[in-house]
Protein backbone atom coordinates (compact mmCIF):
# COMPACT_ATOMS: atom_id res chain seq x y z
CA UNK A 1 0.00 0.00 0.00
CA UNK A 2 1.47 3.55 -1.52
CA UNK A 3 -0.17 7.09 -0.06
CA UNK A 4 0.84 10.28 -0.05
CA UNK A 5 -0.39 12.58 3.01
CA UNK A 6 -0.59 16.69 1.44
CA UNK A 7 -0.22 18.42 4.63
CA UNK A 8 2.21 20.34 6.56
CA UNK A 9 3.65 17.57 8.48
CA UNK A 10 3.71 18.45 12.50
CA UNK A 11 6.88 19.05 14.31
CA UNK A 12 5.68 18.70 17.73
CA UNK A 13 7.27 14.89 18.66
CA UNK A 14 6.20 12.39 21.53
CA UNK A 15 9.08 14.22 23.14
CA UNK A 16 6.66 17.30 24.16
CA UNK A 17 4.88 16.10 27.23
CA UNK A 18 3.84 18.11 30.22
CA UNK A 19 5.43 17.49 33.59
CA UNK A 20 2.62 17.33 36.15
CA UNK A 21 4.38 16.96 39.58
CA UNK A 22 2.13 16.21 42.65
CA UNK A 23 2.49 14.80 46.40
CA UNK A 24 0.80 11.60 47.33
CA UNK A 25 0.83 10.14 50.26
CA UNK A 26 3.59 12.61 51.51
CA UNK A 27 6.08 11.38 48.65
CA UNK A 28 6.52 13.30 45.45
CA UNK A 29 5.42 12.03 42.39
CA UNK A 30 5.44 13.17 38.44
CA UNK A 31 3.29 12.26 35.50
CA UNK A 32 3.60 12.82 31.81
CA UNK A 33 0.84 14.30 30.31
CA UNK A 34 0.10 14.87 26.13
CA UNK A 35 0.56 18.79 25.72
CA UNK A 36 -2.57 20.64 23.56
CA UNK A 37 0.18 21.08 20.86
CA UNK A 38 0.60 16.63 20.89
CA UNK A 39 -3.02 15.91 20.85
CA UNK A 40 -3.38 18.51 17.94
CA UNK A 41 -0.62 16.58 15.90
CA UNK A 42 -2.07 13.36 16.66
CA UNK A 43 -5.33 14.40 15.81
CA UNK A 44 -4.32 16.01 12.70
CA UNK A 45 -2.22 12.30 11.62
CA UNK A 46 -5.48 10.57 12.43
CA UNK A 47 -7.36 12.62 10.19
CA UNK A 48 -5.51 12.36 7.14
CA UNK A 49 -4.55 8.46 7.90
CA UNK A 50 -7.82 7.21 8.51
CA UNK A 51 -9.40 6.94 4.83
CA UNK A 52 -6.24 4.86 4.13
CA UNK A 53 -6.68 2.18 6.73
CA UNK A 54 -7.06 -1.72 5.47
CA UNK A 55 -9.92 -3.47 6.31
CA UNK A 56 -7.84 -5.94 8.60
CA UNK A 57 -5.04 -5.16 10.07
CA UNK A 58 -1.79 -6.36 8.62
CA UNK A 59 -0.60 -9.84 10.47
CA UNK A 60 2.92 -10.53 9.57
CA UNK A 61 6.53 -8.66 9.51
CA UNK A 62 5.60 -5.20 8.11
CA UNK A 63 8.42 -2.65 6.53
CA UNK A 64 7.10 0.99 6.65
CA UNK A 65 8.88 3.48 4.40
CA UNK A 66 8.37 7.16 5.53
CA UNK A 67 9.21 10.45 3.75
CA UNK A 68 8.38 13.61 5.12
CA UNK A 69 8.01 16.50 3.10
CA UNK A 70 8.56 20.17 5.05
CA UNK A 71 7.55 23.27 3.22
CA UNK A 72 11.08 24.60 1.25
CA UNK A 73 10.53 28.01 1.79
CA UNK A 74 13.54 28.90 -0.39
CA UNK A 75 15.73 25.89 0.03
CA UNK A 76 16.18 23.51 -2.84
CA UNK A 77 13.23 21.24 -3.21
CA UNK A 78 14.39 17.69 -2.77
CA UNK A 79 17.05 18.60 -0.31
CA UNK A 80 17.97 16.69 3.05
CA UNK A 81 16.25 18.05 6.14
CA UNK A 82 19.14 18.19 8.59
CA UNK A 83 17.47 20.28 11.52
CA UNK A 84 15.34 18.68 13.95
CA UNK A 85 12.58 17.21 14.36
CA UNK A 86 14.62 13.84 14.21
CA UNK A 87 13.02 11.15 12.22
CA UNK A 88 12.39 8.18 15.08
CA UNK A 89 10.64 10.99 17.07
CA UNK A 90 8.53 12.03 13.84
CA UNK A 91 7.38 8.39 13.70
CA UNK A 92 6.33 7.58 16.71
CA UNK A 93 3.74 9.30 16.57
CA UNK A 94 2.42 8.29 13.06
CA UNK A 95 2.96 5.11 14.01
CA UNK A 96 1.06 4.75 16.94
CA UNK A 97 -2.06 6.43 14.81
CA UNK A 98 -1.05 3.61 12.49
CA UNK A 99 -1.78 1.03 14.86
CA UNK A 100 -4.79 2.78 16.67
CA UNK A 101 -6.20 2.72 12.79
CA UNK A 102 -5.23 -0.91 12.57
CA UNK A 103 -2.82 -0.98 9.72
CA UNK A 104 -1.22 -3.47 11.61
CA UNK A 105 -1.97 -5.58 15.28
CA UNK A 106 0.83 -3.92 17.03
CA UNK A 107 3.59 -1.62 16.04
CA UNK A 108 6.35 -4.66 17.19
CA UNK A 109 5.26 -5.89 13.47
CA UNK A 110 7.63 -3.15 11.84
CA UNK A 111 10.75 -5.10 11.60
CA UNK A 112 11.90 -2.75 8.71
CA UNK A 113 11.94 1.07 8.84
CA UNK A 114 13.07 3.70 5.89
CA UNK A 115 12.57 7.13 7.08
CA UNK A 116 13.83 10.14 5.66
CA UNK A 117 13.03 13.98 5.66
CA UNK A 118 13.22 16.34 2.96
CA UNK A 119 12.98 20.05 2.29
CA UNK A 120 9.44 19.74 -0.43
CA UNK A 121 8.05 22.63 -2.56
CA UNK A 122 4.58 20.03 -2.21
CA UNK A 123 4.95 19.26 1.87
CA UNK A 124 3.75 16.44 3.09
CA UNK A 125 4.13 12.62 4.41
CA UNK A 126 4.85 10.13 1.72
CA UNK A 127 4.21 6.72 2.95
CA UNK A 128 4.55 2.70 1.93
CA UNK A 129 3.45 -0.06 3.91
CA UNK A 130 3.86 -3.88 2.86
CA UNK A 131 4.13 -7.48 4.77
CA UNK A 132 7.51 -9.09 4.30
Amino acid sequence: MKFFLPMKPPTVTHHDKQLHAFMRGGKPCAVLHDTPELKAAHAKLHAALAPYAPPAPMSGAVRLLVKWLFPAEGRANGSWKTSKPDTDNLNKALKDEMTRLHFWRDDAQVCSEIIEKFWADIPGVYIEVMEL
